[in-house]
């Protein structure tokens, strides 16, 4: 619950969320900015009807929160305004309060995924693999779609045009898509020992691997790609990126 001295509030609405990265982020740098009355704190919901519960428990503090697994789709039902890009891209992971109390959503991580991703891209990496179909991989198609990077979704149980299944990803697929995203949680700590079931013996030193997640580092998707001579990245840089972005929104 909000606190007097803690007059400007902000945090992180997800489920099952200690790990959080945003926190951590946050409490540095108002920490760093000496901003004193700034808090960030979790609100680790099971469902989104709760959301309505933490919105009057905190008001008038709240003035901006992130959004994560699993609520960045169901949150718009409880937003009066939603930017253009975020209702393109059909996902939201930033909230900003108004000083009339409104809601308005935004999508800060297509920016962070595009800016991150943009230098390591070499002119035949034309067309790429999105893995899982949740709300951070349409901010990854919308961004790729800027890039002017052709794009396939990949499921456990694909429609076989827009989205593929696993078990449809051959040696051709893989050598025309040389770039593969992992938009799923599989490699996140404490599983480090699980990553997408994909052909890694078909990538080469012409592919590059992109995964979501940021801990562990360097993930099992990751390394497998490593290991076939792959460039790879991990989530960190798009954290930072599109916290940084939501920071300006919120300013």
């Amino acid at each position: 619950m909000a606190t007097e001295e803690n007059n400007y509030l902000f945090g992180l609405l997800g489920k099952n969320i200690s790990y959080s990265f945003s926190r951590g982020y946050f409490s540095e740098k108002f920490e760093l900015l000496k901003l004193v009355n700034h808090k960030y704190v979790n609100f680790d919901i099971q469902d989104i009807s709760e959301l309505k519960t933490v919105l009057k428990e905190n008001e008038p503090s709240l003035k901006g929160m992130n959004v994560t697994i699993p609520y960045k789709e169901t949150v718009f039902q409880y937003l009066d305004k939603v930017d253009k890009k975020a209702r393109q891209i059909g996902a939201v992971n930033t909230i900003k309060f108004t000083k009339k109390g409104k809601l308005i959503g935004y999508n800060t991580d297509f920016y962070g995924f595009k800016n991150s991703i943009k230098p390591l891209l070499k002119t035949h990496h034309k067309k790429a693999l999105i893995l899982g179909t949740g709300g951070a991989s349409k901010a990854i198609a919308y961004a790729l779609k800027k890039l002017n990077i052709e794009y396939k979704f990949v499921s456990r149980s694909g429609d076989g045009e827009t989205i593929l299944s696993y078990n449809d990803l051959n040696e051709k697929i893989i050598t025309e898509y040389n770039i593969l995203i992992n938009c799923t949680p599989l490699g996140t700590h404490p599983n480090t020992d699980q990553s997408p079931n994909i052909p890694y013996e078909f990538i080469s030193n012409k592919h590059l691997l992109y995964d979501l997640i940021y801990n562990p580092s360097e993930t099992l998707f990751l390394s497998k790609g490593k290991q076939q001579g792959a460039a790879i990245k991990n989530g960190l840089e798009m954290l930072e990126l599109q916290a940084e972005k939501a920071w300006e929104i919120w300013q």
